[in-house]
């Protein structure tokens, strides 16, 4: 069981999928992610790649991100997803899930002609997911100009600085997780979509 730890629904008990497949993130980890996203969140779009128990996304929704949209491949997890979804609903936001493969949801979202402010990317820490996806955001022009991408990952497992057209430009270490948080080229030398 996890909750909300901050926002509008603050406090909110959350399911969490049954089962090995999902790792829900850690509270300190989550702490710090948002710690770092606060400035940003208010009025944004948020795209919370596997999603797991929708816990990220739905964290952003509380703290006031006006659309998230949740993808997870696993058809179990999207109905929990689901219901924690109408424990956190509000006036004013909207909140979507999608059960599909990382692939083919963002390449649907690219289709739809959307893009996001905030991209967080949290695979299953022994895949080979980290790059493809990012690349994949890159290729099919879903980020906003100034987006940030926050990839939560296992503190050995090296990513590149730069990864298509993505440059990293932060990394938090919390214990045994590391958050890298990457920009779109040529945004961030004066400061647009900086986390800091």
């Amino acid at each position: 069981m996890t909750r909300i730890i901050g926002g509008t629904a603050r406090g909110r008990r959350l399911d969490a999928p049954g089962g090995r497949e999902t790792r829900p993130t850690a509270s300190r980890v989550k702490q710090t992610l948002f710690d770092v996203l606060a400035p940003r969140l208010s009025g944004c779009r948020f795209l919370d790649l596997f999603a797991g128990s929708g816990a990220v996304g739905l964290e952003a929704f509380s703290r006031g991100a006006t659309e998230v949209v949740l993808v997870e491949s696993d058809r179990r997890a999207a109905v929990v997803i689901r219901r924690n979804a109408e424990r956190v609903s509000r006036p004013g936001g909207r909140v979507q899930v999608r059960s599909v493969d990382y692939r083919q949801g963002l390449a649907a979202l690219a289709r739809e002609g959307r893009r996001f402010d905030i991209v967080f990317v949290d695979p299953p820490y022994a895949s080979d997911l980290y790059e493809p996806a990012l690349e994949q955001l890159d290729r099919l022009g879903l980020l906003a100009d100034a987006a940030t991408v926050a990839v939560e990952h296992f503190h050995k497992r090296a990513l590149q600085a730069t990864i298509r057209g993505l440059v990293r430009e932060r990394q938090v270490r919390v214990g045994d997780h590391m958050l890298s948080f990457y920009r779109p080229q040529g945004f961030g030398e004066a400061g647009a979509g900086r986390g800091d």
